[in-house]
């Protein structure tokens, strides 16, 4: 009989789903990734397997761990089945609430009553997605930071009724994958994003100002305040949609304009230069220097 405690289902396959898939693989979890994009699938196990080589140059596993690892997981394009054997399923389908709304409601129909339902939101409401369950005492945010392998950090989000045996059974988890969980409440942003957002907005409101360029903000942020990545670098890594969804969670949620996306950062979204997935946004991430894009017009 296997046992489900070691058996874990992440949906979506995307670079934050399958950095999650590739860190409980790494400390001995049995992970099903799902995707119902076979394309996209394929994708994230190549990408699996190249940060796994990245690992082994690092010294941080040994090369004979690599294939051990990449057999932990197997990739499925329907969850159905896998969520019957599962003790955990991970969330990190793209950030909107009807889609993940949706995805809660099939995953309480086909979950075992004791299966915790996780979303890995970064900045969605918790008890909002757990009352498309009939188990909010079981659902909880579990928050990784990108890239997923390396950041130490899992922000735990506690849902207005998530139970105390759920959070410490996601801290334990956490812990077991080598990560330092820290709680938050569940407000729009939780404590990451709602700090972290409002930084990158008015960086980008500075573009758009031309307070200084782009180039120019990020270093300032690098050198004057210890960050390792400017705030414009940074937003085209996270995604310049992820930044707008997020940036209208916050704005819905409190209803203080300072939340409200800059007209750039909206315009840049229209215009698909999203950042680093599609590799031009404010750096041409085509150029092994990031050179600053000049696609961007003021």
């Amino acid at each position: 009989m296997q046992n489900t405690h070691k058996y874990i289902l992440i949906i979506g396959s995307g670079t934050m789903g399958s950095g999650i898939a590739h860190s409980f693989a790494q400390f001995g979890f049995q992970v099903f990734l799902c995707d119902s994009n076979a394309a996209a699938l394929n994708k994230a196990m190549l990408q699996i397997s190249t940060n796994l080589e990245r690992q082994i140059s690092k010294g941080i596993i040994p090369d004979s761990e690599k294939e051990t690892i990449i057999s932990r997981i197997t990739p499925i394009t329907d969850f159905k089945e896998a969520a019957k054997t599962v003790s955990l399923v991970v969330e990190a389908v793209p950030e909107l609430l009807e889609i993940k709304a949706d995805l809660f409601k099939e995953l309480d129909m086909h979950c075992p009553p004791e299966t915790i339902l996780a979303s890995n939101t970064s900045s969605i409401s918790i008890t909002t997605l757990a009352s498309y369950t009939s188990r909010p005492e079981k659902v909880i945010g579990m928050h990784f930071m990108n890239p997923v392998p390396v950041m130490q950090l899992v922000e735990i989000i506690n849902g207005l009724l998530t139970s105390s045996e759920t959070t410490r059974r996601i801290e334990e988890i956490s812990t077991q994958l080598n990560k330092i969980p820290v709680q938050t409440a569940d407000y729009p942003g939780f404590i990451s994003n709602r700090i972290l957002m409002p930084m990158i907005n008015e960086a980008i409101y500075c573009v758009q100002e031309r307070v200084a360029g782009i180039a120019e903000i990020d270093q300032i942020m690098k050198l004057g305040m210890a960050h390792p990545m400017g705030p414009l670098q940074l937003a085209d890594y996270i995604g310049l949609d992820v930044c707008v969804n997020i940036l209208n969670v916050l704005y819905k949620g409190f209803g203080n304009p300072k939340y409200s996306p800059c007209p750039l950062l909206v315009n840049m979204v229209h215009a698909g230069l999203l950042g680093s997935k599609t590799k031009k946004g404010f750096y041409d991430w085509t150029n092994p220097k990031n050179l600053v894009s000049n696609d961007i017009i003021l």
